[in-house]
């Protein structure tokens, strides 16, 4: 299998699970935007985003999804949640907002406050603020809690902490309640987390 990645992107989220889960992959990390600064990229993925996961026949573009692919086709259960477990649906619900809910308003926000800065301003601070409203329901859920579902660590922690590692990007984890504070220093301490985050490039 092989990961096309950018470092802090999304990419991320497979970059991590991949080292969790111990599997043998190949990446090749890209400068981003690649389908700016590597336009042969978009001979790979025309839409020229990361990432990009190809297993064989399978080609995948969505970081949650790779991620729920790796726990079910190589069987790493341990990361994920049976549909027959109490918690599956929550498990489910985290793994879809962090990229609908939490992900999403940063993404625009980033546009207008670091790739596109002075464009309109106001744009991207009214998506931090959207931002920050979505993260209630986490800051609420992660109380008293080590992980977020299922009392283990699983793919819905990978999925939700890169929305929260996201948010030093576009700096703003000082505005994090102590409990998301917490959640986010104490997965970035798993090794796996560590050594994905060294993962350097163009």
């Amino acid at each position: 299998m092989k990961l096309w990645h950018c470092l802090g992107s999304r990419s991320f989220r497979v970059l991590w699970a991949l080292e969790e889960m111990e599997l043998e992959y190949e990446i090749e990390v890209v400068r981003f935007p690649p389908r700016i600064f590597q336009k042969q990229y978009l001979k790979i993925n025309p839409l020229g985003t990361v990432p990009y996961f190809v297993d064989g026949e399978t080609q995948m573009t969505e970081s949650v999804a790779i991620c729920q692919y790796l726990v079910e086709k190589y069987n790493k259960n341990e990361f994920g949640v049976h549909c027959q477990e109490p918690e599956y649906g929550e498990f489910l619900n985290w793994l879809y907002h962090s990229e609908a809910t939490l992900t999403f308003p940063q993404t625009v926000a980033m546009r207008y406050r670091i790739l596109e800065p002075g464009k309109f301003p106001e744009v991207g601070d009214s998506y931090i603020e959207w931002y920050f409203a979505r993260l209630r329901l986490l800051e609420e859920k992660i109380k008293g809690r080590e992980f977020l579902c299922a009392g283990k660590f699983t793919i819905a922690d990978i999925a939700i902490i890169y929305a929260l590692y996201l948010g030093g990007v576009l700096g703003v984890t000082d505005r994090y309640s102590p409990e998301l504070q917490d959640y986010l220093s104490r997965m970035k301490e798993r090794p796996a987390f560590q050594k994905a985050e060294q993962t350097v490039g163009p």
